[in-house]
């Protein structure tokens, strides 16, 4: 019986899998067989550390028509006695199965069942695993692109899907192509297996994207508070550094923009606006609502609304080319953003200014 337990070892060792995950998974394809050819039985499987298989059939001591009437689970308490002659009524004895007994098919059966239980661990694996690199970039290669331009992406020996909903406008991929993406959605179910989401569009895709690229965010030296995108048109990032000695806009762009420059290509020619955070909402919805140069704002809580105002010249760039920018700045911030004009014109931007001082 050794050659069971080197058997399952051999499994084990080739697949990846953990021994007693594959030993559980041998047993548990020894008792659905027997229940496919004896009938709907209860069956043990013993084995132990020596690789002895034991299979016992397990039966019900009665003194009913269950005997008769299902005689694979109940035994008439005088048939009992044969196997235990102290047995009673309730008692639970078993009897041992032969293996060998179940035949060729028997055997034959049994093979196609372990196989699907490796199967079944194989996919639990790959899905715990993926479950673990949840909203982190994935890469693999492009496999197929089907008539409704969803891209399937090669993964770890499973395939992910990118959506044409979740693919930036203007993308292509073809068929060898390697492509990076967010893991977003990961499902398994036994009869479909697994099913995976992948997405371009995704705003933590960019939050990732500078991760990846910035050893300080990665660190935690910078903080990374939001983004909101426009896949493939513009973004904006809110972020701050925890060293007053970094500064964490220029160490995001990189030098010569080589960093923020490296990310906007990977995401289709997006052109991506670094702010600091501010924990105070005026200021913050005045940096969102940059390049433009904001006179006040003023915050509705109750209603969510950041009421700015800005010099007619500014409200151009506050809106931005088909309402990109403020679109941008109200998503980041949270608030609903009404632009307004000063009711008095005045160079005074002291209201604003009061709002940085410590």
């Amino acid at each position: 019986m050794d050659k069971v337990l080197n058997l399952l070892s051999m499994v084990a060792n080739e697949k990846g899998l953990d021994f007693e995950e594959v030993k559980e998974a041998f047993k548990r394809s020894i008792i659905k067989t027997a229940k496919k050819i004896l009938g709907d039985i209860d069956v043990d499987v013993e084995l132990d550390e020596n690789g002895e298989l034991k299979i016992y059939q397990n039966f019900t001591v009665v003194n009913d028509d269950r005997a008769l009437e299902e005689p694979e689970k109940y035994l008439y308490l005088d048939e009992a006695k044969e196997f235990d002659e102290n047995a009673s009524i309730g008692d639970k004895l078993r009897a041992e199965l032969d293996l060998s007994k179940l035949g060729r098919s028997g055997a034959m059966a049994l093979q196609r069942e372990f196989e699907r239980e490796i199967t079944r661990l194989l996919e639990n694996e790959i899905y715990r695993k993926l479950i673990s690199k949840l909203n982190t970039i994935v890469s693999g290669e492009v496999v197929k692109v089907d008539s409704e331009e969803n891209t399937w992406v090669e993964l770890e020996g499973v395939k992910g899907v990118l959506p044409r909903r979740n693919r930036i406008k203007g993308e292509k991929f073809e068929v060898g192509d390697v492509l990076k993406a967010l893991l977003k959605y990961v499902h398994f179910d036994n009869k479909k297996g697994i099913t995976i989401e992948l997405s371009r569009t995704a705003p933590k895709f960019l939050e990732k994207l500078i991760e990846n690229a910035v050893p300080e965010v990665r660190d935690g030296i910078i903080k990374i508070h939001g983004s909101a995108r426009i896949p493939g048109v513009r973004s904006k990032v809110a972020v701050s550094s925890l060293n007053p000695k970094i500064e964490p806009i220029g160490t995001i762009i990189g030098k010569n923009g080589v960093r923020i420059n490296a990310i906007s290509n990977e995401l289709h020619g997006e052109n991506i606006d670094v702010i600091e955070y501010s924990s105070k909402p005026e200021i913050f919805v005045a940096r969102a609502l940059s390049p433009a140069i904001v006179k006040n704002v003023k915050i509705d809580e109750k209603n969510g609304i950041a009421y700015v105002e800005v010099d007619p010249n500014e409200k151009a760039k506050a809106i931005g080319k088909n309402g990109v920018n403020i679109t941008l700045a109200s998503m980041l911030t949270k608030y609903k953003i009404e632009l307004k004009e000063p009711q008095e014109k005045s160079n005074d931007t002291s209201k604003l200014e009061n709002l940085f001082k410590i």
